[in-house]
């Protein structure tokens, strides 16, 4: 059993809530904030909140430093800067509160900085592996597509393909979401796990026609073979049935996953079916990124294509989905005549 100091737990509590109704953060951010206190708790032997001292910001840097992942490895750079920034969030808030005053003040907060150098590290970008357009489509046409659920699997991946959707919003769809007529998917923020709850309406990205193809008959044998609704599942999870005493999973229900793992799944396992790189369904945004840039569009066509994926500004599809490596760069440049 976890060891636990109740003052503590009170404490954390009325921190939790305030993140929770005030700054208006998810339960999937509050699990993380609940967990890096707990790292610092460890840390101190669940010594009391008011009992700090600097030494104990160092010492818990030295525990997350010398501290091994399950694989025997240390902790990436970027989990131990995020562990400190969340705990160095909580002690602030607590520097401001009632009782704490006269024991914790903000300079001391500051002892939870990572080092520059680590901290910078942490937040260095670096390459991200993403398919070509040929190897999703010849990882695509590997797929199979006879049972139902194969047939699930496919039109996910062809869906993923056409929207670029990230897979949250993925997985929570419903069929009163799809518009094949006009050719979008309404990603309502209300309804569907989408970032940060924001509403985004995607028309479909004009890539291998097969892809689209592939999704309506989909729609069109859930709507008509299925006889599903408008509440129904666009991808929905299998009905576990008794046959013959045992349980089986080989047909459909009409309900959502609860989160985005099943997705993930399938897109992975589309590409090591056939030998490649097992790349993450995220990835694809990246690959609409590029087929951008491929296509020297008007920069309001551009723009267009930015919205598309769910960015306000356009400089965030530029920045995060329009890679330029250093080889790149220098024969970019290198290709520029004098002015």
């Amino acid at each position: 059993m976890r060891k636990f100091n109740a003052e503590n737990e009170r404490i954390k509590r009325r921190y939790v809530n305030y993140l929770r109704e005030a700054k208006g953060q998810d339960e999937k951010s509050l699990d993380k904030v609940r967990a890096a206190l707990v790292k610092f708790e460890d840390s101190t032997k669940f010594k009391p909140f008011k009992a700090f001292h600097i030494e104990q910001a160092r010492h818990f840097k030295d525990a997350l430093s010398s501290t091994k992942t399950v694989k025997g490895k240390p902790l990436a750079l970027s989990t131990t800067d995020a562990t400190l920034r969340l705990v160095k969030g909580f002690f602030h808030w607590l520097a401001g509160q009632q009782g704490f005053k006269k024991v914790l003040s903000y300079a001391d907060v500051e002892y939870f900085n990572n080092n520059r150098n680590d901290a910078r590290a942490a937040h260095a970008q670096r390459p991200v592996q993403y398919p070509s357009k040929q190897a999703a489509h010849h990882a695509f046409q590997g797929m199979a597509g006879q049972t139902e659920l194969e047939r699930r699997d496919k039109a996910m991946f062809a869906f993923l393909m056409i929207t670029g959707a990230r897979v949250g919003a993925v997985s929570s769809l419903r069929l009163k979401h799809i518009n094949l007529v006009d050719g979008f998917v309404f990603q309502d923020g209300r309804e569907v796990r989408t970032k940060a709850g924001k509403t985004i309406t995607t028309w479909f990205f004009p890539m291998h026609p097969d892809y689209l193809a592939n999704f309506t008959d989909w729609v069109g044998f859930l709507r008509n073979k299925k006889m599903f609704g408008p509440e129904d599942a666009l991808f929905p999870r299998p009905e576990r049935r008794l046959v013959d005493g045992k349980f089986v999973f080989d047909t459909l229900s009409r309900e959502i996953y609860a989160n985005g793992s099943k997705v993930n799944e399938v897109f992975r396992t589309a590409f090591a079916q056939v030998q490649m790189h097992p790349y993450h369904p995220h990835s694809i945004r990246k690959t609409l990124g590029q087929e951008l840039s491929d296509r020297n569009l008007p920069l309001a066509t551009q723009k267009a294509w930015s919205q598309n994926l769910g960015h306000e500004n356009f400089t965030t599809t530029v920045s995060s989905y329009l890679p330029v490596t250093g080889q790149q760069q220098g024969e970019l440049i290198k290709s520029l005549h004098p002015a």
